[in-house]
């Protein structure tokens, strides 16, 4: 198991942990946060910062006060930022849907919350062509996924089949053998065995690219490459070429079925080390199904990470899968145990429903 560095470090992270535990008190009608107590300022706290927050339900820093996704109504084509009903709080969801009232909405634009602007868009055509005109993938109905965050209403981004988002030219996102965290807040209820339902790092050509090109959050119940424990679903690492459940290129007896309602889904990598992390999104803490050395398979050790961002889609752009993506983020270095912990305790605070 990696250990702090520094009593400080450690500090400072049971600091935001209590802050992330007693800072946030769920009412019936906002989520009201201390600043400085979110995903991303408990990441930075931990000396891991966010290189990409993405949510369409709540902001993921304490100062956070701009948009987090677009709509684009059918009626005329016309476009909407949705933002927050206050710096660090939910989605004010009633914009949405007084501009969408009557006609349908696709979320066109999912906004990184960090400074470095590594926004999710319609993604590319790629490997595997998309099925909308000119090979993109198709956008999600912005109100196919409603959740409530702290007693608000707010929407996901309800993945069908042959949706997808991307950013192939991105800033600061891990490459190479560099370490990097992320994590996934998404319905565990929602899932296929089609390929890929993912989150994360992947090719910036939206091609596959070979072995350990890829280093991304999985979630459904396919079986053709790695799976673990019962009919699943799995929260696996797509590393490009392979699904892995742990160390073996296929079964791995530690990674169990996981299907919560609100499931946090956690995948970490470094040099020659990685782990899957997993819990209810509502109550409890973190579970740790694998942390240990790269898959016994050659070409994934190095990693060979290209840096773009997916959300819904394979590397190569594979769009077989469904899934519901309600927030995540992706970090610089390789968070410790202790900071994914108090992340989960501000998530559990939040209050989704």
């Amino acid at each position: 198991m990696r250990k702090l560095r520094t009593s400080g470090r450690l500090a400072v992270i049971t600091a935001a942990m209590a802050l992330a535990i007693t800072g946030a008190s769920v009412t019936g009608t906002q989520t009201a946060t201390a600043a400085g107590t979110l995903p991303c300022d408990i990441y930075a706290s931990g000396g891991t910062p966010c290189v990409a927050a993405h949510s369409t339900t709540r902001a993921l820093f304490g100062a956070y006060n701009g948009p987090l996704y677009q709509v684009r109504r059918s009626r005329d084509n016309t476009t909407r930022d949705i933002g927050v009903l206050s710096a660090g709080g939910v989605a004010n969801a009633a914009t949405q849907d007084s501009f969408c009232a009557g006609t349908t909405c696709l979320i066109t634009i999912i906004y990184d919350q960090t400074s470095r602007h590594n926004n999710l868009t319609q993604a590319p055509p790629g490997g595997f062509p998309g099925p909308a005109p000119g090979g993109y993938d198709n956008l999600a109905n912005a109100t196919a996924a409603p959740t409530t965050v702290g007693g608000r209403k707010a929407y996901g981004v309800f993945v069908a089949p042959g949706t997808g988002y991307r950013n192939n030219n991105t800033n600061g996102v891990a490459t190479g053998d560099q370490p990097e965290g992320m994590y996934a807040i998404l319905d565990g209820t929602h899932y296929n065995g089609g390929c890929c339902f993912d989150y994360g790092n992947a090719e910036r050509n939206s091609r596959d690219n070979g072995n350990g090109t890829m280093e991304a959050i999985y979630f459904g119940n396919i079986k053709v490459w790695g799976y673990g424990t019962g009919p699943g679903p799995w929260v696996m690492a797509d590393l490009e070429n392979g699904l892995f459940s742990g160390v073996n290129q296929r079964y791995n007896a530690n990674d169990p079925t996981v299907n919560h309602r609100y499931l946090t889904a956690i995948i970490k990598g470094e040099p020659n080390h990685w782990a899957i992390r997993a819990g209810n999104a509502q109550s409890g803490g973190l579970s740790t199904y694998y942390n240990g050395k790269r898959p016994n398979v050659p070409g994934y050790n190095p990693m060979k990470k290209e840096g773009a961002i997916i959300l819904g889609i394979g590397g190569d752009n594979s769009h077989g899968s469904a899934g519901t993506f309600y927030e995540g983020v992706m970090t610089s270095g390789y968070p410790t145990d202790a900071t994914e912990n108090a992340v989960q305790a501000n998530i559990t605070a939040a209050g989704y429903r």
